[in-house]
């Protein structure tokens, strides 16, 4: 089979990263050096390693994060700000960049539902990982070639199941363990396998648009989500909330993605947990059970 695009995926050893190469290795031909082969913080070894491979396409999914498991949670906006331009700045090296923003662009202190593109701007993320997606946005308005993801909740395999949520509630029913919510709130959550014909699309056609909300139909509160994890297990486990009341409600309007991408199906929430679960429960053996005993 002729692999036709040379992808360069940033971030490989993460969880979408992995997903994203696992789906793509046998149809493209897959750059995705570790860490210890290029340092996306180097501005001279990004452009000569973009010199050097010819890449076609950019999946950036690089991140320095900032949550509760974090090695190093310091310097997230000038690292991840760095990253992305390093990239940017070589725009005529590659045909395109898919940047894999978050909703967080459109500042956490102010989130509405159903956030709509044009929402983007209405504020200034306080949070260091909110400002520096919304930097990169700002230079993609002024941008040709490269498109812009914004993913609000999105689960599946690989992912750290000692704080992502979907994960976490099925790890915990696995070893019988209660299930614990620190406030209940709605979220879009969207299976990693959902993203990757997104990202087909935009390797292979020009999108009418340079920024898209990657998001689900519906929205769903995480106390629906634990107790449709506990009817797959077909346990009766208690369901803890540490904090009464629904905090803000993350998500966002699909229509302009809908629109772009008319065959576009996502698959329900109850398929797709039941996949995730039989998954954990072939490979439980991997679960530290250790780890969920204390909630982060």
């Amino acid at each position: 089979m002729l692999k036709n695009k040379k992808i360069f995926i940033t971030g490989g050893s993460g969880f979408v990263g992995r997903n994203i190469i696992e789906a793509f290795s046998a149809k493209y031909e897959i750059l995705a050096p570790t860490h210890a082969e290029l340092e996306l913080l180097d501005e001279n070894a990004v452009r000569e390693y973009l010199k050097k491979h010819k890449v076609d396409i950019i999946i950036h999914s690089a991140v320095r994060p900032g949550h509760r498991n974090a090695k190093d949670a310091s310097n997230q906006l000038i690292n991840n700000t760095r990253m992305f331009f390093n990239l940017a700045r070589n725009a005529h090296l590659f045909k395109k960049m898919i940047f894999l923003s978050s909703g967080c662009v459109y500042d956490q202190r102010f989130y509405e539902p159903k956030m709509k593109e044009e929402y983007f701007d209405q504020h200034v993320p306080f949070d260091e990982t909110g400002l520096s997606k919304y930097i990169a946005a700002k230079y993609i308005e002024k941008t040709d070639n490269i498109v812009e993801l914004r993913i609000f909740g999105i689960f599946g395999k690989y992912e750290d199941y000692t704080i992502r949520f979907i994960s976490n509630m099925i790890c915990k029913a696995l070893f019988d363990l209660p299930l614990t919510i620190k406030q209940n709130r709605k979220f879009d959550y969207i299976w990693i396998k959902d993203l990757l014909p997104v990202l087909d699309y935009f390797i292979n056609q020009n999108g009418k648009n340079k920024v898209y909300n990657v998001t689900p139909d519906q929205s769903i509160d995480l106390l629906t989500l634990a107790k449709l994890v506990l009817k797959i297990s077909g346990k009766k486990l208690p369901i803890r909330i540490a904090k009464e009341g629904l905090g803000l409600e993350y998500s966002g309007d699909n229509s302009r993605l809908i629109k772009e991408i008319k065959s576009l199906r996502f698959t329900s929430l109850e398929k797709a947990i039941q996949c995730l679960y039989d998954w954990y429960r072939v490979n439980q053996q991997t679960i530290n059970k250790q780890l969920l005993l204390k909630d982060k």
